[in-house]
Formats: structure tokens, sequence, C-alpha cells
């Protein structure tokens, strides 16, 4: 008996756990492994070459996703960055399951993650201040949690330090006579931005991961989250929700190409930084420290070497 589309997508996808395919490569996959299934449908007049065939098959999984949850409750999917994604996780823990269900536990964010895309949160690291520096023309450091002195005792400085810190130069450009008239008037020649990253941001993860970055990144004229991957449209409805309570933006990250990463939701913009928790941050800290110091140098004397920031091209 021959499988319907939705059991050979299944079936294909199972075949490669850990994989996260495109439906046109899904498409491709299973009009070639089944080609005699297909061969009268491809015969069809209405199709006019094998593009447009493939691309009815492409559509058909695209609409197909309610029948692929059932039949595989513990399939997953992004939906950003576009192509939307299918993947099948290698593990299918109990937790997984429950959470297929619609039951409300918490997963890790790596459950839904697939082996071909998933990436250690520390290696986006560079990636993202890659992006940053080609794209945004910021300068970047990554503040190591390691170097937290943690004087608080355990938990004190929970959510505490973002994972990269920024620093625009607004004024690098300026002329000499109109840097001094914006220094004179208290215009802001310097913004700080601050990133919390992530890998995946799902229904599971979103609140404390949004909530994460308010904790760590308010402190600055611009606050982003940044994740490679955002699981379904329920998150990013969250996420714009969120984001326009909080202010804090949405960064979404291309892992293969660094400088094709957008800003999702721009972060509200603040007129002033909070010092009071730059002065925390920085006591706390050791590599904020070096960074509100080559902020301070940047104020007295202009001066911007490369060498001190974590610029890099991917």
């Amino acid at each position: 008996m021959a499988l319907s589309q939705s059991q050979k997508i299944i079936a294909f996808l199972e075949k490669h756990r850990g994989g996260s395919f495109t439906a046109r490569q899904i498409a491709e996959a299973i009009v070639q492994q089944y080609a005699s299934d297909y061969a009268k449908k491809r015969n069809n007049p209405r199709f006019a070459d094998d593009k447009a065939f493939l691309s009815q098959i492409i559509a058909e999984i695209g609409s197909q996703k309610d029948t692929l949850k059932r039949l595989r409750p513990t399939l997953v999917w992004q939906d950003r960055p576009k192509p939307r994604r299918y993947c099948i996780p290698l593990e299918e823990t109990q937790e997984a399951l429950d959470t297929a269900q619609g039951e409300t536990c918490e997963r890790d964010e790596e459950s839904c993650a697939c082996e071909e895309r998933a990436l250690l949160e520390q290696e986006l690291y560079p990636l993202l201040t890659s992006y940053l520096w080609s794209e945004l023309h910021l300068y970047s450091m990554r503040i190591r949690e390691g170097r937290s002195h943690n004087t608080r005792g355990n938990g004190g400085n929970q959510w505490l330090h973002p994972d990269i810190v920024a620093m625009e130069p607004v004024d690098k450009a300026w002329g000499k006579h109109v840097k001094a008239c914006g220094h004179a008037s208290g215009s802001t020649c310097v913004r700080l931005w601050s990133f919390e990253v992530k890998k995946m941001l799902t229904v599971a993860n979103i609140r404390k991961c949004f909530f994460q970055a308010v904790s760590n990144s308010s402190w600055a004229h611009e606050g982003y989250l940044v994740a490679t991957a955002i699981a379904d449209d329920r998150v990013e409805q969250e996420l714009r929700m969120l984001s326009a309570l909080h202010g804090i933006g949405v960064i979404l990250l291309d892992p293969e190409n660094p400088s094709e990463s957008e800003i999702l939701l721009p972060a509200q913009k603040k007129p002033d930084a909070d010092w009071q928790s730059i002065d925390r941050l920085a006591k706390e800290n050791g590599d904020f420290h070096e960074f509100i110091e080559l902020v301070s140098v940047y104020f007295q004397t202009g001066t911007l070497r490369e060498k001190d920031w974590d610029n890099k091209t991917a």
C-alpha cells in the first residue's frame, strides 16, 4: 500500500533524524525516492515543467504542517529565519513529548535544536560581533561570566550582565568644531548597546529568555535579545508584545552568513544610559570594567584602537 505524502515526509525526516530541512529539500528528496508514485501527477498538463511540479509539492508540504505534527508529535520546525525548516530531534525525550502534547513543562532550548544547526551558544558570540562591526559599525566586547566577582554570594549576580556589550561612537566622523559643540551642549555623542544571546526561542523558553535580556540589558541606550531561530508565529507574536512593553529589541542572527542577520524588532532608543546600573556592573565584572574604561578613554580623548575590541569579520 502506497504511503501518503505526509507519511513520505515523516519517513524522510525519520531517516535523517537530527537534520533540518526546508520544504524544497524534502520535496526534491521524496519526488526522487518515490518517482513512480509521483509519475501520474507529474504528467498532469497543468505543470509546464519540472520546476512547476516541484513548486506544487513544496506548497503542499507547507500546508501539511498540522497533519505532520499529528503523525509525529515531536516534529519541530522553525519559521525564522526563512525558509521554514523541519526536523525530528535525535532524542525524543519524555519532556519533548510532554511539550508537544501541550503540557506546561519547560524544556531546554536545545531539545528542539537540530544537530545540523546546533552551534554552541559560545560559538555565536564572534558571529554576532562580526555582524555588529560590519553592519552596524559598533565596537563590541564579550562579557565573560567567569570574570564576575560574585561578592553577593550564590545567585547574587543572576541575570546581571549581558553576553556582549558595544559602543557606538556617534561623533566619530564629526568635524572638530562640531564635536566641541556637541559635547558642550550635552548631546549624546556615544551610545551604549547590550546583547543577550540565545540559540532558539520557543514557546517554552521565550519569556525566560526575554526577561533575562530585560534584566541585564535595560541599562544601555539600546538592549537586544539575539537568537538564531524563532520556532513559530506564536513566539514571534509574544516577542512583539514583550518588545513593545519593555523596549528590548530582537536580532535574528544568521550563523551561516552573519552579514545577512536582521534587526527583527528595533529596540527603544533611550536618551540616557543607567549609570548607576553601569557602576554596579563595572564593579562586579572585570570585562565590563575594561569596557567602561575604553568608553571613558574615548569620551576624554576620542581615541579608538581596534585591537582593544572584539571586532572581527567572519
